[in-house]
């Protein structure tokens, strides 16, 4: 599945080139969206159908800010929408053919502890890095969209998105809520795993998290791009 992300990633990059695309326009001060204007076109929530895509916001409309209430709204429903548990039966199998953390044993008694482990970093992860944190240090959990500009450049924007936020206010700022929610999101995995309790595993577990969160963002920026090149492709 990620090689098939990539490759639509790729393709997706390579048809939004054009030359004669300005660069994205400046940060726009917080405000509300005025009631008179017209409503944009809203956000697909599945990336191939599936993937939650609860965070992603359109750069080029009006900053509006998020109350602590909208932040974990996003967060709960990243964290319990139902693609979450199949992803984290996947990832419990590969653990299991691995036998990552052997002390787990093999068997479903085993597979059930990855599997509650597995789900249990999603989890955890979200509501750290979208909910908690952004509330406590007033930022912006969501992926904001650019939509124009060279593939290249927009790839690269979206990649890193890790290192730099929004606050509440609408300004850019270090992303302390994807670093340090997923930096606690690995303290408290230590509880559930046993084996790789170190400080070389930590820094492992928490480097793979924030660049999968790396690349979820570029598939979230390419997803419309790849979904009209599917529609042209079959006549939609």
């Amino acid at each position: 599945m990620v090689l098939g992300c990539f490759l639509l990633t790729g393709t997706a990059v390579a048809q939004s080139e054009s030359p004669g695309l300005s660069s994205p326009a400046a940060v726009v001060p917080a405000t509300e969206v005025p009631a008179t204007q017209s409503p944009a076109t809203p956000v697909d929530k599945r990336i191939f159908g599936v993937l939650p895509n609860y965070r992603t916001a359109e750069a080029s409309l009006p900053f509006a800010r998020l109350s602590a209430k909208q932040k974990f709204t996003i967060a709960f429903k990243d964290s319990f929408d139902w693609p979450v548990y199949p992803t984290a039966a996947a990832f419990a199998t590969l653990y299991q053919l691995e036998n990552q953390n052997p002390s787990f044993g093999q068997g479903m008694s085993g597979y059930a502890r990855r599997f509650a482990g597995s789900y249990g970093d999603q989890m955890v992860g979200n509501m750290m890095t979208e909910g908690i944190v952004p509330s406590l240090l007033h930022q912006d959990p969501r992926y904001f969209r650019l939509g124009e500009g060279s593939g290249w450049s927009r790839a690269r924007y979206a990649l890193t998105r890790i290192f730099v936020a929004r606050t509440d206010s609408g300004h850019n700022t270090f992303n302390f809520a994807e670093w340090g929610g997923n930096g606690a999101a690995v303290a408290l995995s230590n509880a559930w795993y046993p084996d790789t309790r170190t400080v070389s595993d930590n820094v492992q577990k928490l480097l793979i998290q924030c660049a999968t969160d790396a690349f979820s963002q570029v598939l979230k920026e390419f997803w419309p791009d790849v979904k009209r090149h599917f529609k042209k492709k079959h006549g939609g």
